[in-house]
Formats: C-alpha cells, sequence, structure tokens
C-alpha cells in the first residue's frame, strides 16, 4: 500500500467521522426541537382550554367560542403530527370538528361572572391578554388571515372596555349601597375619564352617558351629606353661637 493511498484513506476516514458527526448532531437537533415543540403546543393548548372554560359568559359570545375552538384544532392536529398514533388525540380532533361544523349554534355554556372586584377584573384582563396572543400566534403562523385577526384584535380591545365598565359599575354600586357616596364618585369617576379616553368615544356614548348620571347621583349624595342637618346641634354650630354671643357682649361693654 503506497503513502499516497494511505493517506487517501486516512482523509476519508476524517470526512466519514465528520459526516457521521453532523448526521449525529442533526439527528439530536430534531430530537431537541421536536421536544420543545411539544411542550410549546402543550402549553398552548393550555391556555386555550383555560380561556374557554373560564372566561365569564357576558363577554363570551358563540362567535368567539368558535374561534377559541378552531385554534384548539389547530394546536391539536399540530400535536397529532408529532404523535400520528395518538387514539386519544384523534377523538378530540373528531369532536373539536363536530363543534366546528355547528357554526354560530356552537353551545356557550359558560356561565356570567360579576366583575366587582380588582382581583376578578385583573384575572379577566390576563385572558384577554392570552386571547391576544393566541391570535397574534395564529396569524403570524399563517392559520388565521390577516383581516380575520385583525377583527379580533379590535374584539378584544372592545372587551376590554366593556370589562372596564363593568368594573367602574359594580364598584360604584356596592358603595352606595354601603353607603359610602364617596367611593362610588371616585368609581363612577375613573369610569368616566376611561371611557372619555378611548380612542372612538362615541362607540360607548350610552355607556358615558350612564356613568355621568351615577356620576351626578353619588355627587349630589356627598354633597347632602356634607350640609349639615337643619337645627342639628354639634360641637362646631354652639361654638358659632357662643363666638356670636360673646361678640355682642363686647359690643354692648365698649360702645
Amino acid at each position: 500500500m503506497t503513502p499516497l493511498l494511505i493517506t487517501l484513506l486516512i482523509v476519508a476516514g476524517i470526512a466519514l467521522l465528520i459526516v457521521i458527526g453532523y448526521l449525529n448532531n442533526v439527528v439530536e437537533n430534531s430530537k431537541l426541537e421536536r421536544a420543545r415543540l411539544k411542550v410549546e403546543l402543550a402549553d398552548r393548548l393550555r391556555r386555550c382550554g383555560e380561556i374557554t372554560e373560564t372566561f365569564p359568559g357576558q363577554f363570551m359570545t358563540p362567535a368567539l367560542k368558535l374561534l377559541l375552538t378552531r385554534l384548539e384544532l389547530n394546536l391539536t392536529q399540530r400535536q397529532l403530527a408529532l404523535d400520528k398514533h395518538s387514539a386519544e388525540l384523534k377523538a378530540r380532533i373528531a369532536e373539536l370538528e363536530g363543534l366546528i361544523a355547528l357554526g354560530g349554534k356552537i353551545a356557550v355554556n359558560n356561565p356570567p361572572s360579576p366583575i366587582q372586584t380588582e382581583a376578578k377584573a385583573k384575572d379577566v384582563r390576563f385572558l384577554l391578554e392570552a386571547l391576544h396572543n393566541q391570535v397574534t400566534r395564529a396569524a403570524q403562523e399563517g392559520f388565521l388571515p390577516t383581516p380575520e385577526a385583525k377583527h379580533w384584535v379590535r374584539e378584544i380591545r372592545h372587551i376590554l372596555v366593556l370589562l372596564h365598565i363593568e368594573f367602574f359599575n359594580n364598584l360604584g354600586q356596592q358603595a352606595l349601597q354601603n353607603g359610602q357616596p364617596g367611593q362610588a364618585r371616585l368609581a363612577f369617576e375613573r369610569g368616566v375619564q376611561y371611557l372619555r379616553k378611548q380612542p372612538e368615544p362615541k362607540a360607548y356614548e350610552e355607556q358615558l352617558t350612564y356613568l355621568e348620571k351615577l356620576l351626578a347621583r353619588a355627587n349630589a349624595q356627598v354633597l347632602e351629606k356634607m350640609e349639615p342637618a337643619e337645627n342639628e346641634q354639634n360641637e362646631l354650630t354652639q361654638g358659632l353661637k357662643t363666638d356670636d354671643e360673646e361678640t355682642w357682649k363686647k359690643r354692648v361693654i365698649y360702645d
């Protein structure tokens, strides 16, 4: 065996090792990407399910329910592509396809959940943010057409406004019932200011008029509480009367 042939064999062996190493690296990266995608899809499905199950019924519409079902179907189909023999995924896909076939007649079973505390308002706002992320991601991946995605972004903003209206209204009404017109006035005032700052305030003209009336009512009650009752005897009025009497006596003495 000549030195040249030996050299060629060594070079070929080194090249073969490099190719094998590269292929192993590709396979390993593919496994890692596959595992990462599985985790990501599972997390997105969990968030989608959380929105579907816990979103307050007063804000859930058949159209929104249908959108969430379509998003879940897309994610589940992508899961099946990674696990082609999963009977559970196949059954779920068939179930989701049946719901989507109902169109606008899809059932909305979410019970109403009044927004009466700031914590509850924050929880729903987080759900809206999660929904916004789902819509944006689906549009980036080409599942949702751009015009439809833009429509749902506008709708999410609209629901956010409705959330604030209900929160400020409930907060103010509760304060009125508890005999706290000052707190009620603050809540209604925040609601009025929030609506006036909206890019399209005319869209919420009816709600703004309603909150303004409640604000005027609360303000009237605050002023009423500030006025002393007729013939009310308290330390302040007694003090004023004493000062008046002493002033009159001094005038009699010194005049």
